[in-house]
């Protein structure tokens, strides 16, 4: 299967579709933390590239409800970012998951097809994770534990706070590999 992770820097989803054999690359405009093909550049430029399959993780920063205090000093910026999401989600490519936080998305676009949480994928964390889906099954929790740590929302500020807090969580990364890897 032919896959582009869309604003990617981390290279976690990327990897786990690679281990199980996919054509896999990711694209950001910042370098990816984890050697393997990453197209550095605009994601549109490679939208209609003939991708069998898209997850994409359009930057957060003017949808995500944790900024809602901001919005309405930022309605252009917001605008913006919400059109950037309905290129992605309108892209020629049959299979299309779009993860966002909880946030602007869902009055601006629609309701999430779907909300996962780490702890249902073997992480003890809380972290909402809204998935917008086309072509694609919601995924089904791989491995629940007990903990529900709020670590991501509680990170103290740094200078890579926001790239923690983007980061795929390994064990959804994986899922999506596992069940979405598999379809025809």
């Amino acid at each position: 299967m032919k896959v582009l992770v869309a604003c990617e820097f981390s290279g976690v989803v990327r990897e786990a579709f690679s281990e199980r054999g996919h054509d896999v690359w990711s694209c950001d405009l910042l370098d990816t933390e984890i050697p393997g093909q990453h197209y550095k550049g605009d994601v549109l430029d490679i939208l209609e590239n003939g991708w069998d399959l898209m997850i994409a993780h359009p930057p957060c920063t003017y949808l995500a409800v944790s900024g809602a205090r901001w919005w309405k000093r930022r309605q252009a910026e917001q605008a913006d970012a919400i059109r950037f999401v309905m290129m992605l989600a309108n892209a020629p490519i049959s299979k299309i998951a779009i993860e966002n936080p909880i946030g602007k998305l869902s009055t601006a676009w629609r309701k999430p097809d779907q909300i996962i949480q780490p702890w249902q994928f073997g992480h003890g964390e809380t972290k909402a994770t809204c998935l917008w889906l086309k072509g694609l099954p919601k995924l089904q929790p791989t491995r629940i534990v007990d903990g529900r740590e709020e670590r991501i929302h509680r990170e103290p500020p740094s200078p890579e706070r926001w790239k923690n807090r983007s980061r795929t969580f390994t064990g959804i990364a994986a899922a999506m590999a596992e069940q979405w890897g598999v379809l025809p």
